[in-house]
């Protein structure tokens, strides 16, 4: 059956502004996205012309300057946007987000000159990124990565090999971590690299337990020449870009994870509401009530940890602590949700014919990507205790 639009959520937003495009992201979720999302789904379908009309509609660069075609919005609209459309498809927040990381290094971290050429197109002008840091063997570990960049005259030669590439081998630009040095986390350098390059090639995607619409891919990079104006950064700085980027990546996956859970409260609330057993509703039922209780709870906490670090980077305030709490409590949060409305619903939970069994699928990942939850805990314990006595990196 097809997915129930979600209760709108009560949020307070800063600026009319701000109000107007929660109510955008709203109508294109409920009109373009929710109504095809199981299907598509079930089919792998990637909702390439969604990514196009959010990015006529402004939506897909909302965090970057205006300047360059970006939304000048700050983090807490921006991620409660991306809130709105994974409620309605995980597959389009989780790519919106991916998205948005894939821009960071150049908005932050590239020359003017990079940026005019460049930013415009990423940011308004209908293009899709992808974010190429993990590799098959170098995921929590990521300053071990093998990719190699070797300069030959005035461009780089890039060789190797990328995992887990969301958008993989359907991107229009890839912003590429690769070793341009000695070994360890001051020999990466930042590069961007357009998607028809030569040499440049997706393998076939992951076939994924869920999320099966977004594609996942390794991406090859045989040979591929790529001019120093492609370079984002100092040499050696990409360890330090993609830390960056990963700082405020974690939030975009922490709001998309509170917008699943939401999508799967909405249905366990509906379904409860409306079954009827022993002559009541179930929602009558005190074990019920008390699912429904904790899991609106543990949403409305997790919403406000990922908007309190948003308001601290929107402050030029270090966030990165927090960022990993928002991450790790969200993402939790999104497992325990789908799980619980799965048994609210009961049989009917384990069938296709109710959202909810997907939203499982889907929340599982969200607790692995950009930095599994165990490696999110020994972010938050670093800045609460230091590094660990065994460290050498």
């Amino acid at each position: 059956m097809p997915d129930r639009a979600q209760q709108p959520v009560d949020r307070q937003l800063p600026t009319d502004e701000a109000r107007d495009l929660i109510s955008l992201a709203r109508d294109i979720a409920q009109r373009e996205i929710a109504p095809r999302a199981a299907e598509e789904e079930d089919a792998g379908i990637f909702p390439r012309e969604v990514f196009t009309l959010l990015s006529r509609s402004g939506l897909l660069g909302l965090p970057y300057d205006s300047e360059y075609g970006g939304g000048d919005q700050p983090y807490e609209v921006y991620l409660q946007v991306l809130e709105e459309l994974a409620a309605a498809r995980l597959t389009v927040g989780l790519g919106v987000s991916v998205h948005s990381l894939s821009c960071h290094a150049l908005a932050n971290y590239g020359t003017k000159q990079q940026q005019v050429e460049h930013l415009p197109a990423m940011l308004g002008g209908g293009l899709l990124g992808a974010y190429c840091l993990s590799e098959p063997a170098s995921g929590s570990d990521a300053a071990s990565l093998r990719t190699k960049a070797v300069r030959d005259g005035e461009d780089w030669v890039i060789d190797g090999t990328k995992a887990w590439i969301t958008h993989g081998g359907i991107a229009d630009f890839y912003t590429v971590m690769a070793r341009t040095g000695a070994d360890g986390a001051r020999g990466i350098s930042a590069f961007l690299v357009p998607g028809d390059a030569a040499g440049l090639s997706g393998a076939a995607p992951e076939k994924k337990m869920g999320m099966k619409g977004s594609l996942t891919a390794q991406v090859h990079f045989d040979g591929v020449r790529v001019p120093d104006e492609r370079r984002i950064g100092e040499e050696g700085q990409g360890f330090a870009i993609a830390l960056s980027a990963l700082d405020s990546g974690r939030l975009g996956i922490a709001a998309c994870a509170i917008g699943l859970a939401q999508a799967a409260l909405d249905e366990a609330v509906a379904y409860a509401s409306g079954r009827q057993q022993f002559g009541r509703p179930i929602s009558d039922f005190q074990g019920l009530r008390f699912m429904l209780a904790d899991m609106a709870t543990q949403i409305e906490a997790g919403r406000a940890l990922y908007l309190a670090a948003a308001r601290l980077r929107d402050a030029g305030r270090p966030f990165a602590k927090q960022a990993a709490m928002a991450k790790l409590h969200c993402t939790d949060t999104a497992m325990k949700a789908t799980i619980d409305a799965v048994q609210i619903l009961g049989g009917y939970g384990y069938t296709a014919d109710f959202p909810v069994e997907r939203y499982m699928r889907e929340a599982k990942v969200l607790q692995i990507v950009e930095g599994t939850n165990q490696i999110q805990r020994m972010v938050i314990a670093r800045h609460l205790a230091g590094p660990e006595a065994h460290r050498t990196g």
